[in-house]
């Protein structure tokens, strides 16, 4: 009787140890709370561009707020594309994040249509970290002292000024387009492979105009190697209160902001995406964050998914309006 009671019992152990099996776990208990190892953020940019400065600047705030390494790597190629595509194709488990920006969120899908390998569903949004106006600049030498000195001398050198922008079909080159559009002057358009050699032959005059994000070129303009012509916002950057904007030039139909923020692939867990938003929007807000945004000359944002998916779909309308009017094709 005493084996009997001893046997039933055993069985009743093991028959409650399987059926708990089968009952909803803690979430403790499901694996190890996000995030439990290093988080890449891929930035489809070379180094030393704006999308890179501000993405090492999140990552690091990041990294301190969640206590998990944050390391930031570039993947540049295709406008970027090619590390865009790298995040639309990871697992979904918050461990792979884009720096995204208006070229790789909004203007690639109508620029490279063609040979594009994901579509706007296969990215999730997170949150815009910053605003950032474009600046057009010359070189510290040039006979150019304002925006409308430039649309002068273009308007008597058909087709014999030429701007440099970070690529073809970035953001930069069609802000030249919307520029060469409202102005009713023609300009060519020098592509180079990302900011930092741009920028290089900028400062030494062998282009007659820069359009770049104002963060990478904040630098040079300070330190007098660029003088800034105007700035692309609706209003002026405080970083550059004596640079006009380009309403205010006379030419407000080339009013853009350039922005980045966080995506992930679709189907990242919402609350993963959820405790991103709020992490980033209490890292940019903090008062030590913002003053490195706005020495670059951004303005930190950290919206919510739903607000950043808003601004996506309408820069996809604009930029696709902006491509076919233009006829821009990639190189």
């Amino acid at each position: 009787m005493h084996n009997m009671t001893r046997r039933r019992a055993l069985g009743g152990a093991a028959l409650l140890a399987a059926s708990g099996s089968l009952l909803p776990k803690p979430a403790g208990a499901q694996g190890a709370a996000w995030p439990s190892r290093p988080v890449r953020l891929i930035v489809p940019f070379p180094a030393g561009g704006t999308t890179d400065l501000l993405a090492r600047i999140l990552a690091e705030r990041l990294q301190q707020r969640l206590g998990a390494t944050f390391v930031v790597e570039n993947r540049g190629g295709a406008g970027g594309s090619i590390g865009s595509d790298v995040v639309a194709k990871a697992d979904p488990d918050g461990y792979t994040l884009l720096m995204a920006t208006i070229g790789t969120a909004a203007i690639n899908y109508e620029l490279y249509k063609d040979s594009i390998t994901y579509k706007p569903a296969d990215l999730a949004a997170v949150s815009n970290v910053s605003n950032v106006p474009n600046v057009l600049t010359v070189h510290a030498g040039s006979p150019t002292r304002t925006l409308q000195d430039l649309v002068t001398r273009a308007k008597s050198n058909a087709g014999g000024l030429t701007y440099g922008s970070s690529g073809n079909g970035s953001s930069l080159h069609l802000t030249g387009e919307l520029l060469k559009a409202e102005a009713g002057i023609d300009l060519i358009h020098v592509p180079y492979r990302g900011s930092g050699p741009m920028l290089t032959d900028a400062i030494a005059g062998r282009v007659d105009m820069a359009i770049d994000n104002l963060p990478s070129s904040m630098g040079h303009i300070q330190g007098g190697r660029l003088r800034a012509l105007a700035v692309t916002s609706p209003k002026r950057s405080p970083s550059l209160p004596d640079v006009p904007t380009v309403r205010e030039a006379g030419l407000p139909g080339v009013e853009t902001v350039a922005w980045f923020g966080i995506q992930a692939p679709a189907r990242t867990p919402r609350p993963i995406i959820e405790r991103l938003a709020t992490e980033i929007h209490a890292a940019v807000t903090e008062p030590a964050t913002r003053a490195k945004i706005a020495e670059l000359g951004g303005e930190p944002v950290g919206d919510s998914p739903e607000e950043f998916q808003r601004l996506i779909d309408a820069e996809i309308t604009r930029w696709t309006e902006v491509i076919r009017r233009a006829k821009v094709r990639p190189d």
